[in-house]
């Protein structure tokens, strides 16, 4: 069975509520699920990776608290990276109205 196409030959989502959970996080709508499993994958990277790095050297150097160190600077980088990719921000409100988020920017009163 063909799908239906407008003009510029994008397919037109049929009247059979073809609509799933996939269109909604195509949308943005996912309702941060994603961002938050980016911050805990960021995270719990860091803290692995850093961890193991800390564990080599302490082996090498014959000391303990390297891998503390790198558990706790993995944490570190993995919350700094996740805030420079805009995870950790909140959101706008469901229609994107911004009032009573301070004063105006023009000097208007």
């Amino acid at each position: 069975m063909a799908t239906p196409e407008d003009d510029h030959g994008k397919s037109i989502p049929g009247p059979s509520g073809s609509s799933s959970s996939d269109d909604s996080a195509k949308d943005g709508n996912d309702g941060g699920y994603n961002a938050g499993i980016a911050v805990f994958s960021y995270i719990i990277g860091g803290i692995i990776v850093w961890s193991l790095i800390g564990w080599g050297l302490d082996y090498l150097w014959g000391t303990r608290w390297i891998v503390l160190l790198g558990a706790l600077l993995g944490a570190a980088g993995g919350f700094y990276l996740s805030h420079m990719h805009g995870l950790t921000r909140q959101g706008t409100p469901s229609g994107g109205n911004r009032a009573g988020r301070g004063p105006s920017q023009d000097g208007a009163q």
